[in-house]
């Protein structure tokens, strides 16, 4: 209300009920001013109705949310159904414009003003988690492998000539599509095995170049969040590489944002050479639904070129899901949820370690993954052709474990004409079939604890079809126990209070 507004309302209430009613509303609004100004995570995280007040006060400032507005386009904002505009909390417009996808939509000020600050506070993200000479982002409405393509059909238009994409191996399919799907030819470049670990081989990513000619290179593609026994691509040292031989190179950080290790070979690899691109996810690092990631680079005009490249206006849905989260945790929860994750994953490298041992197996030893770690499966990897490993997933996963992911040996893939042996092992020939497990933002403690509870019943059954030679039992009785198990762990929770 404006000042005219709690006059009136003087004349109904005690004017010191008014006063207290707009004391409120002035810390609301201060949130407000100080967000517009610094254009930053707050310190603390809002609380929800402080949220909703600002996405109303945005909503408002698009045009198909003005009062006796008449739309007399093809794209006026309409929305039929009530449940849909409260959704997108009638933010109907979208972001961007047919040419731009940051460009200020004049049918839509308040789409605008929430994108802008959205891809401010995403850059603000970035640099606190490490990456402090990051010069500009924005947010997507495509998951990373589409936003990846983004970034490489705007390089072929600065270099049409190329053709190639120098890529180390991960064996992620979205990552490889990404090169097919932009219409490039990939180099892929082995792994060297190193202990247990697979690492980058910068000397093959150096040959390849000289042998197909720099100028023939669309650019080299790096990963650094992946799965165990990978680990994060040596990005500091092919970025010195590619700055030393003047080739573009765009790295894949799809849940590296959370990790300290990856956002620091990132950073290192600007210092000291060349990136020019970096793709992260926004559901893998903030919890927000599928659908959208974050462009970054060292070079605002050339990310914002990659915006040009974007045909048409956008969906607003991914920049005000991230705009909510952001909000919601401030810098200080942002801060909080890293080290939340961090101690997961040590949590979960201590019961692994005793779970294998206790199963004739071992932990590899992959020091330089900090996400994700792999167990060996080498005892139940028998004459079945490795049908018990393949066993093995199937059991963690009717019994409610999803995202660990048992990798049995000798699996062959074609992606689009190009054969991958060792498929999900990101080598032709892994020593050993595995299971892998990642500690990533949201996973607690006693989420370790669980999955290592039914991993272990799991390995136990497996191991008694083993030595019965019968199939597995795939009877229900221990996801029977599961409710039991959760209703464990509320009861020790309420003890604890």
């Amino acid at each position: 209300m404006n000042s005219e507004c709690l006059d009136l309302c003087k004349r109904l209430i005690p004017e010191a009920y008014v006063q207290q009613g707009q004391d409120s509303r002035r810390s609301r609004e201060n949130k407000i001013r100080l967000l517009l100004e610094q254009r930053k995570l707050p310190e603390e995280g809002w609380q929800e109705e402080d949220i909703e007040m600002l996405l109303s006060e945005l909503s408002v400032m698009d045009s198909n949310n003005f009062p006796g507005n008449v739309g007399a386009g093809e794209r006026e904002g309409r929305v039929l159904s009530g449940l849909v505009a409260r959704r997108h909390y009638r933010l109907a417009h979208g972001i961007g414009r047919s040419g731009d996808v940051t460009a200020i939509q004049p049918k839509a000020a308040g789409s605008s003003v929430l994108s802008q600050l959205t891809n401010s506070m995403a850059l603000d993200v970035i640099r606190l988690s490490g990456i402090k000479l990051a010069k500009s982002c924005f947010v997507v409405p495509m998951a990373t492998g589409m936003s990846l393509v983004l970034c490489f059909l705007t390089l072929r238009q600065l270099r049409p000539k190329a053709r190639y994409i120098i890529w180390s191996r991960i064996d992620q399919k979205s990552c490889f599509k990404a090169m097919l799907t932009a219409g490039l030819e990939p180099v892929v470049i082995q792994n060297r095995l190193s202990g247990d670990e697979l690492q980058t081989d910068v000397e093959a990513i150096r040959e390849s170049i000289g042998r197909l000619g720099a100028e023939n290179i669309l650019c080299v593609y790096t990963t650094t969040s992946c799965f165990a026994p990978r680990t994060p691509d040596r990005v500091d040292d092919v970025a010195r590489l590619c700055k030393d031989m003047e080739v573009p190179h765009v790295i894949n950080n799809a849940y590296g944002l959370q990790m300290s290790k990856c956002c620091h070979l990132i950073q290192e690899g600007a210092r000291t050479g060349r990136v020019d691109a970096f793709v992260q996810s926004t559901d893998k690092n903030f919890m927000v639904p599928v659908g959208g990631s974050i462009v970054a680079g060292f070079d605002a005009a050339f990310v914002e070129r990659i915006a040009q490249t974007y045909p048409g206006r956008a969906s607003a849905s991914p920049s005000v899901d991230l705009f909510i989260t952001c909000l919601t945790l401030g810098s200080k929860g942002y801060k909080e949820l890293l080290q939340g994750r961090k101690e997961a994953f040590n949590r979960l490298k201590e019961k692994l370690t005793e779970l294998a041992e206790g199963h004739g197996e071992r932990l590899l030893a992959t020091p330089h993954n900090t996400i994700s770690m792999a167990m060996t499966l080498g005892s139940f990897d028998d004459a079945t052709d490795g049908r018990l490993v393949t066993e093995i997933g199937s059991m963690l996963f009717t019994r409610n474990v999803s995202g660990a992911r048992v990798v049995p040996r000798g699996v062959t893939k074609d992606i689009g004409g190009y054969i991958f042996k060792g498929f999900q092992s990101h080598t032709d020939d892994y020593p050993c079939a595995y299971l892998t497990a990642a500690a990533a933002v949201g996973m607690t403690t006693k989420d370790v604890d669980l999955f290592v509870k039914r991993l272990d019943k799991v390995l136990t059954k497996a191991r008694k079809s083993q030595h019965s030679k019968q199939p597995v039992d795939k009877t229900d009785e221990d996801i029977e126990q599961i409710d039991g198990e959760i209703g464990n762990i509320e009861l020790e929770d309420e003890e604890d209070v």
